[in-house]
């Protein structure tokens, strides 16, 4: 069985290690890499792969909304969310976001040729380390994560302010003014009901929209 994946994850070792993992299976190849959210996505409306790995703590977009994005573009693709982060909430997150199967980075060795198998047949997987945390939650009671309505590309704002990027610079990559981004940057601090750049960047932490 011939599989065309994309991996997309900000640390090269992280990603010479999936590399070597993935192509050790027959058919199997890794026919794009990227270090960007950004980058993911462009890639994989243009390679369209079979299935994506996506790290969630991408720069300029995170894995989350970047997996949205390319849901959208090509919902025949699957997304394994691939992560350090072991939170219930962003377990919500995840599969809210369209992916269907959730892999820590520490049970990569031992679960990923698993997760992608089930993947190629269109199945969900999460280990049972995950597994667990999610009945764990649901036993206490969680509430899950914050619904803030904000729109996609506040979300994409938020994570680049988050990510200490200056006004101008977050015109530039939209192509807008400086002008218009500070109006966006108010409203969203309204919409937030935020008074600083500290309570932004925990919110953002909190929401899966960066990582710690």
């Amino acid at each position: 069985m011939n599989v065309r994946i994309l991996l997309a994850d900000d640390h090269e070792i992280v990603r010479q290690g999936v590399r070597a993992l993935v192509e050790s299976q027959t058919g199997w190849e890794i026919c794009g890499e990227a270090s960007t959210g950004r980058e993911a996505v462009d890639l994989a409306e243009r390679l369209k792969p079979d299935i994506v790995i996506m790290d969630i703590g991408m720069p300029e977009l995170n894995g989350l909304d970047a997996t949205r994005q390319i849901k959208r573009a090509l919902p025949v693709t699957e997304v394994l969310i691939f992560t350090a982060n072991e939170t219930e909430e962003i377990v919500r997150h995840v599969f809210k976001a369209g992916a269907r199967a959730y892999l820590l980075k520490a049970e990569a060795k031992q679960h990923l040729i698993q997760a992608l198998e089930m993947l190629c047949k269109h199945r969900t997987y999460f280990s049972s380390k995950v597994s667990e945390m999610i009945f764990s939650g649901y036993m206490q009671g969680s509430a899950g994560v914050e619904d803030t309505a904000l729109t996609p590309r506040e979300r994409e704002t938020v994570q680049l302010i988050a990510e200490g990027k200056s006004n101008k610079e977050i015109a530039d990559i939209f192509g807008i003014s400086v002008k218009t981004v500070e109006t966006h940057r108010a409203a969203i601090m309204r919409k937030l009901r935020l008074d600083s750049f500290a309570a932004l960047v925990r919110y953002a932490i909190r929401n899966g929209i960066i990582e710690a």
